[in-house]
């Protein structure tokens, strides 16, 4: 063996004997787990811990949120916990950083204690053992062709300083128990280093006796699924079977654990709680405190005038569902399926707004594997048949009515169905509280074809209303969708037709067996072999407003002949018309003297400018006096035609004023 070896033999040797002193942990074991929808699990842990000793768990690095946030620990013997502690989310430089010494992959014994100068060491030589202060440690060579060897000088208690052969040495030791202490936790860090994603929590319990300490938190878990199997027989209720299907991806096996599964979706989110936060504090100071410096002052400025000083001061700144699968097998190649040889033994009960099953024998899930338990098998009240709406095309589907009969909350999952032994076909189903009911579909029924046709009426004018000079009218359209049915089968049927609810629009001729968020469902009974006409009318209601002053009076007079006007209303309506025609007359009129007015001051301006011209040219004597009477004549006749205008615009005003009141008055 050569000397390399045998050192390097020494050094793990001796890294090995640190790392065994570090102490074990014992064990918690899952004991029980409940698996939720919304992406998390809670865990239970029990076990023992003798006095003194610590209990350690490991989890993922990104669930220590969870953990941090959700931990509980409870002594069973009324015991107290000493404290936890959990591995620190600091890189591992960052954490090795702190300590005095270093220990690399390629680190000889000899550089190791060359870090640990003033330190006391011991050594077993053969059959004596020596003890000094480290003054250095290296590797040394006695000649060219010698092997390289490790070698401590130390600093004796007689003073000498000696030199000595560590890969002559059985042992090595450091007396100082705060270094000793230091290794052991230098080890420790590195140890845990190795699993980079797995950190540990310890539990550490205090007193000379034995407790019995229980950790329960929760932590990301797959979401649990559920799948069932309806199962129709001849006569009597179908039965439902229900699976749950869970996977074990935590990295340990679950032994003969307490298994749960919740329904529900309580709040659950992550906080940051693992990742160490710091804060930037602010720098101060006493001002007393900082030295003094030098100033430089401004040269002096001419002080402003009294009147800009105040101007100055006063400028100065002031400081946001039903999916389905049909399926149809011929009945020679059809597999017949039966009710399933299972116990299902699992427990139901209502855990606040969310509902458990408990599974009453332990389970057992190795890591790495799911598996599927049987939660449910019970005869539930269901009823066949058919539904329909206008987007599924020319046939219904094969539906079921479930009943939840259960006394259970029924978790949303897939259901596939079985009638009289083969397979019929696949559904979707929501949570299903219990006492309530949903229809599924599962199939296509190529025996019933539906047509569906449109009839619209004009529109009628139902009601007419007048308020504060606003005339409102309320009209309503009358629309018939008839669903045209054919049942080619020899057996009566049951359709369930999903009509769209349209907003606006009321039900005239059809009770709707139930109402969803957005449709009507009405329940028809088909007579085997027969056809069936469902007509569903509906009426939709349109208000429109009008000012009445914006209405001609033949307008009104329309709206005085429409049959849904009251006769107080009529009355009302035939004044305003009336003065309406009374208001339009006078305009009329107005237009008339306003046309004669011009026409009349055209012919003065005309005469007046003859009889300027005729004055300039003599023997138009006679002529110009002709011109004078019209002259006359005419100024009479302005004058009493802006006697005429004055009197139609004070009528205008009168009318006016009469029409706006009763406008103002008219109310039905």
């Amino acid at each position: 063996m050569t000397q390399r070896r045998r050192m390097t033999q020494k050094r793990n040797w001796i890294l090995l004997a640190a790392t065994a002193a570090v102490a074990c942990a014992a064990d918690l074991p899952v004991r029980e787990v409940i698996l939720f929808k919304h992406g998390v699990g809670y865990f239970a842990r029990s076990g023992e811990l003798k006095p003194g000793e610590t209990a350690r768990i490991e989890f993922k690095a990104e669930d220590m949120n969870d953990v941090l946030k959700s931990l509980t620990l409870t002594d069973s013997k009324g015991g107290k916990i000493a404290g936890v502690r959990y591995d620190a989310s600091e890189t591992l430089e960052k954490r090795l950083e702190n300590f005095p010494f270093a220990v690399g992959g390629e680190t000889s014994l000899a550089a190791f204690l060359d870090q640990m100068k003033g330190a006391r060491l011991e050594l077993k030589m053969g059959g004596s053992d020596v003890a000094g202060t480290i003054v250095s440690a290296r590797l040394v060579k006695a000649s060219e062709k010698s092997a390289e060897r490790e070698a401590v000088m130390l600093l004796m208690d007689s003073g000498d300083i000696r030199s000595f052969d560590l890969g002559a040495a059985s042992a090595v030791r450091l007396t100082d128990p705060k270094l000793q202490g230091l290794l052991k936790d230098y080890l420790t860090v590195l140890s845990q280093a190795r699993s980079k994603d797995r950190r540990s929590v310890f539990i550490d319990s205090d007193g000379s006796a034995a407790r019995e300490i229980a950790a329960r938190y929760m932590i990301p878990a797959p979401v649990w699924k559920s799948s069932y199997r309806l199962l129709f027989g001849k006569d009597e209720e179908p039965t439902l079977e229900g699976w749950a299907i869970v996977d074990n991806t935590s990295g340990e096996d679950w032994t003969n654990v307490h298994l749960s599964v919740v329904s529900g979706k309580p709040i659950s989110f992550i906080t940051q709680l693992y990742e160490p936060k710091y804060i930037q504090r602010p720098l101060a100071e006493l001002a007393e405190n900082r030295p003094a410096g030098p100033r430089v002052y401004e040269g002096a400025m001419p002080a402003p005038p009294p009147a800009m000083a105040k101007s100055m001061v006063k400028d100065a700144p002031a400081a946001a569902r039903l999916g389905a699968v049909g399926g149809f097998l011929d009945a020679a190649n059809s597999v017949r399926v039966e009710q399933s040889s299972i116990a299902a033994s699992a427990e139901g009960r209502d855990a606040g707004d969310l509902f458990e099953y408990s599974f009453a024998s332990p389970v057992t899930v190795k890591k790495g594997e799911s598996a599927m338990l049987p939660f449910l098998q019970q005869k539930v009240a269901t009823r066949k048949l058919l539904i329909y709406s206008e987007n599924y095309g020319l046939h219904p589907m094969d539906a079921a009515e479930i009943t939840n009969s259960t006394g259970k909350t029924l978790d949303g999952g897939p259901i596939t169905v079985y009638d009289g032994g083969s397979y019929a076909g696949e559904a979707l189903v929501e949570t299903l509280k219990a006492g309530d009911k949903r229809l599924i579909s599962y199939g296509v029924d190529l025996g019933t074809r539906i047509s569906t046709a449109w009839d619209s009426s004009r529109n009628l004018v139902r009601e007419i209303h007048l308020h504060r000079g606003v005339l409102t009218t309320r009209s309503a359209v009358e629309e018939t969708k008839t669903y045209t049915i054919k049942n080619v089968d020899a057996k009566a049927k049951t359709l369930i037709i999903e009509h769209a609810e349209r907003s606006g629009y009321k039900l005239l001729n059809q009770k709707p067996a139930e109402t969803t968020s957005n449709a009507y469902r009405f329940e028809v009974k088909l007579a085997a072999s027969g056809s069936e006409a469902f007509p569903v009318k509906e009426e939709r209601q349109v208000d429109q407003t009008v000012a009445i002053t914006s209405i001609t009076p033949d307008i009104l007079t329309t709206w005085v002949q429409n049959k849904a006007l009251t006769d107080a209303g009529r009355r009302q309506l035939e004044q305003i018309a009336q003065k309406k025609r009374e208001v339009a007359d006078n305009e009329a009129s107005s237009r008339n003297a306003d046309a004669d007015l011009s026409n009349l001051t055209q012919d003065e301006q005309r005469l007046r400018s003859n009889i300027a011209s005729l004055n300039a040219v003599s023997g138009q004597q006679e002529t110009v006096q002709q011109y004078a009477r019209q002259l006359a004549a005419t100024e009479v006749k302005i004058t009493a035609a802006r006697d005429r205008q004055s009197q139609l615009r004070n009528t205008k005003t009168r009318l006016e004023s009469e029409l706006n009141s009763l406008i103002e008055k008219a109310d039905f």
